[in-house]
């Protein structure tokens, strides 16, 4: 092993933990706002189900259905998306050499 790969690993060996991301709080934090989106997009879906049956028994009018429809178009779309992102990343990741 000559001289300048012993300094080399010694320098990575005393950076890494500096740059280092903290896995508690990344993971907590990321966890934490997956699980409100999951619980937001659940929300949305059962809000709109209950005024699509309200209306079906005239209980709503047909602009709260179009509205609640609206909305959870609108947050399947979303969810969508961000599951179409997700595939993409974890493709390009995949597609790295090692």
């Amino acid at each position: 092993m000559d001289i300048r790969s012993a300094f080399a690993a010694q320098g990575y060996a005393a950076t890494r933990p500096v740059t280092a991301p903290k896995p508690s709080e990344t993971a907590a934090a990321t966890q934490n706002t997956l699980g409100k989106a999951a619980t937001s997009f659940a929300e949305t879906l059962a809000q709109g189900e209950e005024v699509a049956q309200a209306a079906m028994t005239g209980k709503a009018d047909s602009q709260a259905l179009v509205q609640a429809l609206a909305q959870s178009e609108l947050a399947i779309e979303t969810a969508v998306t961000v599951r179409d992102k997700v595939v993409e990343a974890y493709q390009e990741i995949l597609r790295m050499p090692v």
